[in-house]
């Protein structure tokens, strides 16, 4: 094989995958394949650069596009004497493919180029290989390898911005790049690092596409916004055609599953596009793991969310490439003027672009009087841009002068597109709305379509615009318009007051026509997704008009149902702050943005604050007449969930029982309102641990339920698994376990497996397994429910974190023991810093370490921890909670593996005593305290006493549990007995 024919083959950067995938054919043949990089300096004459491909003495292939000719750039005139003066006398060492889209100049003919552009893999690869005279039937060397995709087939899935045929250069940045990724066996994060406007996401669509081809999946997600975000990512689960529901956390959990398997696809590149303001998008939770490629893109030096990202800082052009994209973008222009040119944009992308965008479009300019005026002091617009040439604004300034000169009806749009989120203008929303929601020029304008694109197609070429199409079955309309920040706040500071206001009321009428006024339906969260990113750059969020205040409340009660809490928030504050002052703090509307508000703290495990939102409204409902009965009723419910978060159960208590008491005899016994609150009241019993009135509370309930509506709608079952977490927590694990499996596949079939409620039933059910015996079963369940409960509502969530505590609780016990110790000590933590130190979560939690620490052999840490738990449990929920028995159950055991058996025993008789009274003889808590008495007996050689009341507690436990549940077969087998704290939901 050594005698056959190395190949070396040329090609501009834009169509890389050809170069590669004709380079793998080669191969597999036995030749040798070298793809080079066609990128001359301007420098260094045409000719010579031909002539050093033949250097190494190889056949050389030269690739065609319509890039490769215009790299430079060369004239016409200096390419067809190049190719005269060197490819004639070695004809036999040059051959050409064609890949353009565009004819090819004639200076081409003499390479004889093979045209592939738009056939198949079959019979690409014959025409090409029989254009460099090899066989195409030859037997392959190397026939088994992976190679690389056919270029003309199209990644899997792919979703990405449309291709700029201007890029330039980038080429060390973009092989950095595929280095990073490819220097390890798994996956990789990659983060692209610069001030606005030097090209970062350009760098990122332009790896997409000459990269696309090794993946199976390529994604864009526009991480501006975490709520747009969320969207971009759930997307996905369509495009892989994955089986999920249609909660924007289902489809993101079925995304990030599919990803870390690998399946159905292992090739992957997700691309987090502006990701600017880290500690409020928090979008850290979306990046996925596994074996593909994560690239993001901020200007924020301080984003670490990223994890183990390499960070690739951005520069602006070298001088080269400035001057290679002048002058293809303004042919006219002489390398010197170029020069010039970038020197006063100092080398900057986005005000490359618009400088020659606009000496282009205005051929009478002399480019030497308009760099000059680019050096004159900057047009003032009230607004300083931190790390750009202070020059850039007289270049902007110029251009847009001239455009509202040419063509006032786009600069009366672009007007108006600033009052829009820039990252997604709406333009088919625009062009579509009713006539009188525009101003007449622009309602004329959006009438006629012809106009309408011809308006758009002149931003696109003169300012910072890009046109994003969506096909039609007629024509390919403009479906989104995409302005660069910078370029965005430029215009937005060019207008004068009234135009402003003018603008910024119109763009409000535009959205609040659009809201489909259904909030609680999931078919319209997608169409809500597309409004909420525009409300604070319309001033929706400002205003106090009636319909836009419609629309907020709209949007916010979707955030809320899709389970966005910080995106919620993040337009809650300002909002009740603006209606607060406008329409005062107790008007229907400034009541409903402030309960939002709570919610959202509330959601987000923010309690205190919560609290104080609401109490805020509370003092001031309390100062109306009492014709607002009902409303303060309304935000007093609110504020007693909040009080049950914070560990007040005794008040919250009383407050639900005080509302429960009005809005029965105001509203009936069986209205919504009446059981919601009541049901509350059964929530705040069980957290008091007055288990058997909080069961007859969601029985009644659910009985009602069952009879009055459907036995599938989200309430009944909401009481069905609010029911049997009683039974289970009182002991009657057979029932329990009956009821959630019926209940659990109900929730799966009406709310499918990834909404928070079928978390916590599903959670439940994994709960009544394990009392039940069913391990495997327990185990699977729980996992299975903390991994997905992680990934939807976050690590830190207060129902996240219950779940990992039992999770972590049910490891140490039956699985394994270091990973038990990483969730206790995680849960602990976070649990301490989200409620503080004498919340009974807190206390509870801690305690559940120190049994962790028993299971270590780590006895006296394991005591300090137990008699800890003890002494605050009690203090914080009173020395008869059955949460305070437990942790004595625990510290009486920890008192004898340390050898105080007088300290142990008087506990253990003590905690016997009070948990007959809180809970009957034969609880299952009650029958442990009374296994751990008999063994402090027999440790004091009480053995006759011991023996006694260890064989009651069997008796009991077979009667109640059965003979072989492994309860009874613990206390045969003597093992002390402990008790694990189990959070529970509020």
């Amino acid at each position: 094989m050594s005698g056959l024919p190395s190949f070396t083959i040329s090609y501009a950067g834009f169509n890389r995958p050809w170069a590669v995938w004709i380079a793998d054919q080669l191969e597999r043949l036995g030749h040798s394949a070298y793809p080079v990089r066609w990128n001359p300096p301007v420098s260094t004459p045409l000719a010579e650069a031909l002539e050093d491909l033949l250097t190494a003495g190889n056949q050389v292939v030269l690739v065609l596009d319509d890039w490769y000719f215009q790299l430079g750039p060369r004239s016409q005139g200096e390419w067809t004497e190049a190719l005269r003066q060197v490819v004639p006398p070695n004809a036999d060492r040059f051959a050409a493919v064609s890949v353009a889209t565009q004819t090819l100049p004639t200076t081409a003919v003499a390479l004889r180029p093979v045209d592939v552009r738009d056939l198949e893999s079959g019979e690409a690869r014959r025409k090409i290989l029989t254009r460099l005279g090899v066989e195409p039937t030859a037997a392959p060397v190397n026939g088994d390898r992976q190679g690389p995709r056919f270029p003309n087939d199209r990644p899997t899935v792919f979703g990405s911005p449309r291709r700029n045929h201007r890029f330039t250069g980038r080429e060390p940045i973009l092989d950095r790049v595929h280095t990073l990724f490819n220097q390890g066996p798994g996956g990789g994060r990659v983060m692209l690092h610069g001030t606005s406007g030097v090209g970062k996401s350009q760098i990122a669509a332009e790896y997409a596409h000459r990269f696309g081809n090794h993946y199976d999946v390529v994604w864009w997600v526009n991480g501006s916004r975490r709520v747009t975000a969320r969207d971009d990512f759930a997307r996905l689960a369509q495009e892989m055609k994955l089986t999920v529901g249609e909660s924007v956390g289902e489809r993101i959990r079925a995304v990030h599953d599919a990803l870390v398997r690998g399946t159905p696809h292992r090739r992957w590149l997700v691309i987090f596009d502006g990701v600017d303001e880290p500690e409020d998008i928090q979008v850290a939770d979306l990046l996925p793991d596994g074996p593909g490629h994560v690239l993001i893109t901020t200007r924020t030096r301080d984003w670490s969310s990223s994890g183990d990202a390499e960070t690739i800082q951005v520069e602006p052009f070298d001088r080269d490439e400035s001057i290679a994209y002048i002058r293809r973008r303004a042919k006219r222009l002489t390398n010197e003027e170029a020069s010039d040119l970038a020197a006063a944009v100092q080398d900057l992308p986005l005000l490359l672009a618009q400088t020659a965008a606009y000496l282009e479009a205005n051929p009478a300019m002399p480019a030497r009087d308009y760099v000059d005026q680019i050096r004159q002091n900057p047009t003032n617009v009230g607004v300083q841009y931190a790390d750009y040439p202070m020059s850039f604004t007289t270049a902007w300034s110029i251009t847009f002068n001239t455009l509202k000169d040419k063509h006032p009806s786009a600069v009366e749009l672009l007007k108006l597109f600033v009052f829009f989120s820039p990252d997604a203008i709406p333009v088919r929303l625009i062009q579509t709305t009713r006539p009188d929601n525009l101003p007449e020029n622009l309602a004329d304008l959006a009438a006629d379509p012809l106009r309408w694109s011809a308006v758009l197609q002149h931003l696109s070429d003169a300012t910072a615009v890009r046109l994003d199409y969506q096909s039609t079955p007629e024509v390919p309309a403009v479906e989104t318009v995409q302005m660069h920040r910078l370029y965005h706040t430029f215009v937005r500071n060019t207008l004068t007051p009234d135009q402003h206001d003018r603008m910024e009321a119109t763009a409000q009428r535009v959205l609040a026509s659009a809201t489909p006024k259904s909030p609680d339906d999931t078919r319209e969260w997608a169409r809500y997704a597309q409004l909420i990113p525009h409300l604070e750059f319309s001033g929706a969020l400002q205003t106090t008009d009636r319909a836009v205040r419609e629309l907020v409340k709209d949007c916010l009660e979707c955030l809320k149902a899709r389970g966005e809490y910080s995106s919620g928030l993040q337009i809650c504050e300002p909002v009740e702050a603006r209606w607060r002052s406008d329409l005062g703090p107790t008007h229907r509307d400034t009541q409903v943005v402030t309960l939002q508000h709570a919610n959202m703290l509330r959601r987000l495990g923010r309690y205190h604050a919560a609290e104080s939102v609401s109490r805020s409204l509370v003092v001031a409902l309390g100062e109306q007449e009492p014709t607002s009965t009902l409303d303060l009723l309304r935000v007093e419910d609110n504020l007693a969930g909040t009080l049950m978060g914070l560990g007040a159960y005794p008040e919250a208590l009383r407050t639900f029982e005080a509302v429960w008491g009005v809005y029965r005899r105001e509203l009936g016994e069986e209205e919504v309102l009446t059981l919601q609150t009541r049901s509350n009241i059964g929530v705040a019993l069980t957290l008091l641990g007055r288990y058997e009135e909080a069961a007859e509370i969601h029985r009644t309930i659910l009985a009602f339920r069952e009879r009055k509506i459907r036995s599938n709608h989200r309430l009944t079952l909401l009481s069905g698994y609010r029911y049997a977490w009683m039974l289970r927590l009182l002991g009657r694990y057979p029932e329990a376990l009956s009821r959630q499996e019926q209940n659990v596949r109900r929730h799966h079939t009406v709310m499918k497996q990834f909404h928070p409620q079928t978390l916590l039933a599903e959670h439940n059910l994994a709960l009544c397994m394990r009392r039940s015996g069913d391990l495997q079963g327990a185990a699977d369940t729980m996992g299975s429910v903390w991994r997905r409960s992680v990934q939807v509502q976050g690590p830190t969530h207060p129902d996240a974190l219950l779940v990992a505590a039992d999770y972590a609780t049910f490891t140490r016990e039956h699985g394994d023991l270091d990973l038990a110790r990483d969730l206790a000590e995680k849960v602990s933590a976070d649990f301490l810093r989200l409620l503080g130190r004498d919340h009974p979560y807190s206390i509870g939690t801690r305690g559940n370490l120190g049994l962790v620490m028993w299971e270590s052999g780590e006895r006296s840490e394991a005591l300090s921890y137990a008699e800890r738990a003890f002494h605050d449990m009690a203090q914080a929920v009173g020395d008869d909670h059955p949460w305070a028995l437990g942790c004595a159950l625990n510290a009486s055991g920890a008192r004898n593996r340390v050898d105080d058996e007088e300290g142990a025993h008087a506990l253990s008789a003590e905690t016997l005593e009070r948990a007959k009274r809180a809970l009957g003889d034969t609880h299952p808590l009650t029958l442990s305290c009374k296994a751990a008495l008999a063994d402090d007996l027999r440790a004091l050689r009480r053995t006759q006493e011991a023996g006694k009341l260890e064989q009651a507690a069997l008796q009991s436990l077979s009667e109640t549990l059965g003979s072989q549940h492994s309860h009874t077969l613990s206390v045969r087998r003597r093992e002390r007995p402990y008790w694990d704290f189990e959070p529970q939901p509020t």
